[in-house]
């Protein structure tokens, strides 16, 4: 054994081609995860519409804290509801998890457009985040079926990158909000979802589970059953991702629900410049992150099993000081510029989330593993969202509360070093 791979076995086989239907799931996904986070970010830049058009907003002492806890509403329920969707998909169907998922999203996103008051709407952001739950576990596990070492990272990259596709088209929220109605928005791509899941339903498909190889049908669902939440929760290493992978996050949602009001408050931009801004650069730097991280990784595995974990952990590298240069912004472009690191930082890390997952977990625990690791990381996300609400409405300077998301990266990096990868690994058992 080399003593380059700090005691791992490098990662040095030969491996087969990766076949092309395991690129065509990848690309049937896309479209999927651009409108999942479509939907969400849409909410964020249509803020003053939306609030405008629901009188409580108007009659409330609190309106900001409202906000959050609307915001914090979705999350917390979609972290709930993450844990049965990453089970489900690897107990039953991980296509017919995705499709089915698709739909009912894509139906509540319609009648949101169609909500009159705060209650209507907080019921159909909870709906929202029961449906969306479903999604992410399932599809990042297909994707993690489909492809081996040579091309995990790289895979998930360009699923992540359609996630950021959607927070871009997203951040146009606020223009669309001007011109056709933030309900328009709503019932536009709830009516577009629904009508993709039919021939998604007919194309994607579950591939092969090693793991299961040779077993008979009820033997396998067995051996997948007995391999519960406390097997997860028994693996260190596992611990440490699920932490690792909450903390940057809570500085993470409170970017993307709350800088189009931070931008639009602090430095006097309308509704329709403040969400593009919010968005726009960050997204396309986590684009160009997650193609370069995806691809280093994938590389420095070659050499050495903990590869992924040092390209993620260079990302965290960068979000550190974006985060705290986000907080001390004097203008806009200098709060772009930081963003733009942010989100090269947030690539890196994002893109190899689940590839560190299945180094750590076998192939039927890993959706069930990164629902756990949903349901801990969005959880706390919804408290950051109702937290920051609430120092917003007491005027607590901006520099203070993203100093504290900093200094939790930071934490974060020392976490993820931390992680042991299983260190007999081949292409065919990863």
């Amino acid at each position: 054994m080399n003593t380059h791979t700090d005691g791992y076995e490098p990662y040095s086989h030969q491996t087969s081609p990766t076949p092309n239907w395991a690129w065509l799931f990848v690309f049937l996904l896309m479209p999927v995860a651009l409108l999942n986070y479509l939907d969400r970010q849409m909410m964020a830049t249509m803020r003053d519409s939306v609030m405008e058009s629901i009188p409580e907003f108007g009659q409330a002492n609190n309106p900001q804290e409202m906000w959050g806890i609307m915001l914090g509403q979705f999350k917390w329920v979609y972290a709930a509801f993450s844990l049965l969707g990453g089970a489900l998909a690897d107990r039953f169907s991980r296509r017919w998890t995705i499709c089915a998922s698709l739909f009912a999203w894509s139906a509540i996103t319609w009648w949101t457009g169609q909500v009159s008051s705060y209650q209507e709407l907080l019921w159909a952001r909870s709906l929202m985040g029961v449906s969306e739950a479903f999604y992410i576990p399932a599809a990042l596990a297909l994707i993690a079926d489909s492809h081996s070492n040579a091309t995990r990272s790289k895979a998930v990259g360009l699923h992540q990158m359609a996630i950021y596709l959607g927070v871009i088209c997203g951040g146009f929220g606020g223009y669309a909000a001007t011109y056709f109605g933030w309900r328009w928005a709503f019932a536009s791509c709830g009516i577009l979802g629904m009508l993709y899941a039919i021939p998604l339903a007919t194309l994607l498909k579950d591939p092969p589970n090693p793991d299961l190889t040779g077993l008979l049908p009820n033997e396998g669902h067995t051996s997948q059953a007995r391999l519960s939440v406390l097997d997860l929760l028994s693996n260190p290493s596992f611990l440490l991702l699920v932490a690792y992978f909450t903390l940057p996050a809570m500085a993470g949602w409170v970017v993307r629900d709350w800088m189009p009001a931070i931008l639009k408050e602090r430095f006097g931009l309308g509704q329709g410049a403040s969400g593009v801004t919010a968005t726009l650069y960050w997204q396309f730097a986590a684009i160009f992150g997650a193609a370069c991280g995806g691809t280093l990784a994938d590389r420095w595995m070659k050499s050495n099993l903990r590869g992924r974990i040092y390209v993620s952990a260079l990302g965290m590298a960068m979000i550190v000081p974006a985060i705290f240069g986000v907080g001390n912004a004097t203008n806009v472009v200098m709060a772009a510029c930081f963003l733009i690191l942010f989100g090269l930082g947030w690539g890196f890390f994002d893109c190899n989330n689940m590839p560190i997952l299945s180094q750590i977990v076998g192939t039927h625990q890993r959706a069930t593993g990164y629902g756990i690791m949903n349901f801990v990381s969005i959880s706390f996300g919804g408290l950051a969202d109702w937290g920051f609400g609430r120092l917003q409405d007491a005027k607590v300077p901006l520099n203070i509360s993203f100093g504290v998301f900093a200094l939790l990266a930071i934490i974060s990096i020392a976490l993820v070093l931390s992680i042991q990868v299983r260190s007999h690994q081949t292409p065919e058992s990863t």
